[in-house]
Parts: C-alpha cells; sequence; structure tokens
C-alpha cells in the first residue's frame, strides 16, 4: 500500500528534477508518456512554490520502504469536495508496473479521506492516449476546456499553437 505524507522544502529539488524527466525527457519511456508538445522545463523551484502557497494545495510524496523517491502528485483541495489533481509523477524506471495506477487511487484515497468527493484534471487535448488511461481509471470528459498558458514561460515552451487542456473528472465517493 502506498503511502503519501506532506512533501518539506528539503525534497523540492529531488521533486522538480523527477517531475521534469518523467514530463519532458523521452528516454527510456513510452512516447505517450512524456508532453513531447512541450519543450523546455517543467517546473522550476519559483513556480512550485508560487503553487504551493496557494490556498488548500498539497504536495504528497510517496518514498518506498527504503527511503527512495518513487513519486508524488500534487493535490488542491476545492469548493464542494472538488479537489484538483495535478503532477502525477512516478519514476520513468519504474513505470509499466501499475505504479501510477497505484498512486492515483492513493491520491483519490487521501482527497476522499479528507472530504473530497470529486477529482478534476486538465490534460493537453492533444495527447489522447493519456487522456484514454485517465478514463480507464474511471475519469470523463466534462466538456470543459481551459488555454494553454501560451507566453508564459513557467510553463514551458509550446511546439504547436493549438493547444488547450481538456478537463476530466472523477466521482470518488
Amino acid at each position: 500500500m502506498i503511502q503519501l505524507r506532506p512533501a518539506v522544502e528539503a525534497e523540492y529539488p529531488d521533486i522538480i528534477a523527477l517531475t521534469n524527466r518523467a514530463f519532458r525527457e523521452p528516454a527510456g519511456q513510452a512516447a505517450w508518456k512524456v508532453e513531447t508538445l512541450v519543450g523546455g522545463r517543467r517546473i522550476t523551484e519559483s513556480l512550485l512554490r508560487e503553487d504551493l502557497a496557494a490556498p488548500g494545495v498539497q504536495l504528497l510524496i510517496w518514498r518506498d520502504e527504503g527511503g527512495g523517491h518513487m513519486g508524488h502528485v500534487r493535490l488542491d483541495a476545492g469548493p464542494d469536495g472538488a479537489w484538483y489533481l495535478a503532477m502525477l509523477t512516478v519514476r520513468p524506471d519504474r513505470q509499466d508496473g501499475g505504479l501510477g495506477r497505484a498512486l492515483l487511487a492513493a491520491a483519490e484515497e487521501y482527497a476522499l479521506a479528507r472530504g473530497g468527493r470529486r477529482m478534476r484534471m486538465t490534460v493537453v487535448h492533444q495527447r489522447p492516449e493519456l487522456i484514454a488511461w485517465y478514463q480507464r481509471r474511471g475519469y470523463v470528459l466534462t466538456g470543459e476546456t481551459q488555454p494553454f498558458p501560451y507566453g508564459d514561460d513557467r510553463f514551458g515552451a509550446p511546439n504547436r499553437d493549438d493547444l488547450y487542456f481538456d478537463v476530466l473528472e472523477k466521482t470518488l465517493a
């Protein structure tokens, strides 16, 4: 069973490094698991700190029994029991073993235990394999979309000009 706990500041450098490797470095990963539509860094220290300063935001880390950093996830507690999931990250060298599914389930259980009734997220529309992966885990497309933050270097350098996000949601209870 995965035990998630709040990350501490001393862990931020490892979290940033793993996030950037998992999201933006295709070496050793299936193409659908990497954000090849956007170049550059996925997260920086300043962006992470800015994100974590918002009310209700939690950065949770998963370490194995030996203390190894297996993955992490950001959860934002929202109104009416709707939580937002972001930055679901598993070590690329340990993918394809069900760890992403396990981390997602642990994040959902964490939110549910704290009053969460729904989990929401955004996924780049042009990543149909990733959307399908979440749909197989019970998430549905809401029909809502959000614009990609073009011109904001904190989110990387998009390789095309037609990106946007689909909103997905899952009922937890």
